[in-house]
């Protein structure tokens, strides 16, 4: 068994995974949404602080497979770097207490092994990563081989919802509360501007949608913000599906993925399988309890590299906020 450990940003998570079988054996996670939502973001110092109250807690109802375990998988990068070491230092200590091996894994790799929790992962695939700071566009191969073809300039696709709410006053996390508000509201009543729609280059940006929707909010009451919510999601998502568009006339997908927390909006699931139709391309989707950060994604990639023997020796394992796949 390996025990899996997520601490990147905001939520707390430790996981148990059998190497035979890829199966879940124990997984649990602490959200720190309520005490962030104050603040309307994630702030780094509290992050921290909530971690170390939290993971011992989950950790220590995993004590019963402590004499089974094989290995223990940490994220170590990118993310918050004050709660990453927090896992880090939690997994280090456990393998100096167990001698057992360390294993440090991207959490942007995770995010596309939650696609195969509790069951074989399949590739070749092209992945559109939507979490948190990411918006990028991934073609994946393998385990090892996977290349990034586009990707945001500035703000991500998550990033913008959360910055939309917080300009409406609505609360933190902002994804799943403007895809509610924008269900009682109407996606035709403002026309928003569609990013990068002139650009030569297949990227992402929404600083300029996001200061739209600021003017927008600014010259508005609050009983349009239903419609400013829908004509927002809407707007957000066709610039995606707009740039998956022009990516498919050259490379037209046959296996298709959306990962990461912003993975959940149904708006954007239902549009993509609209696009993915005419190309007859199997969409691979996260299950929604997956689609956040998890320790289950975590253990489900450690399996890999554990069946590839790719330790990381305890010393030379730091945390990054930024990195590549």
């Amino acid at each position: 068994m390996i025990l899996s450990i997520e601490s990147s940003c905001d939520d707390s998570s430790i996981a148990i995974t059998e190497i035979a079988t890829k199966k879940l054996l124990f997984h649990q996670k602490i959200s720190q949404e309520q005490q962030h939502a104050h603040y309307g973001g994630v702030v780094p110092e509290l992050a921290s602080r909530l971690h170390a109250e939290a993971l011992p807690r989950i950790l220590e109802q995993c004590r019963p497979y402590f004499a089974q375990l094989k290995a223990v998988a940490v994220t170590s990068e990118p993310g918050l770097s004050v709660t990453l070491i927090e896992g880090v230092t939690m997994a280090k200590a456990l393998c100096m207490a167990l001698q057992i091996p360390l294993i440090g894994v991207n959490h942007l790799k995770g995010h596309i092994y939650s696609l195969f929790i509790e069951r074989e992962s399949c590739f070749p695939l092209t992945v559109l990563l939507v979490s948190g700071g990411h918006t990028q566009l991934i073609e994946a191969k393998s385990l090892d081989e996977m290349e990034v073809v586009a990707s945001t300039m500035d703000d991500s696709f998550g990033e913008s919802f959360d910055k939309a709410a917080k300009m409406m006053q609505l609360g933190y996390p902002g994804g799943p509360i403007i895809e509610s508000l924008a269900r009682s509201g109407d996606a035709k009543r403002y026309s928003l501007p569609l990013p990068l729609k002139q650009h030569s280059s297949i990227a992402f940006s929404y600083s300029g949608l996001k200061n739209a929707v600021r003017l927008l909010i600014d010259s508005a009451d609050q009983e349009e913000y239903p419609h400013i919510a829908a004509s927002f999601q809407s707007a957000a998502t066709e610039h995606l599906i707009h740039q998956l568009k022009r990516y498919f006339k050259k490379h037209p997908p046959k296996t298709f993925a959306i990962v990461g927390g912003a993975s959940a909006n149904l708006h954007l699931r239902n549009r993509v399988t609209e696009v993915l139709t005419p190309y007859k391309a199997e969409l691979l989707l996260t299950p929604l309890f997956y689609c956040s950060d998890n320790a289950a994604m975590i253990g489900r990639i450690a399996v890999e590299l554990y069946l590839c023997q790719r330790f990381t020796p305890i010393n030379s394992l730091h945390v990054s906020p930024r990195s590549k796949l």
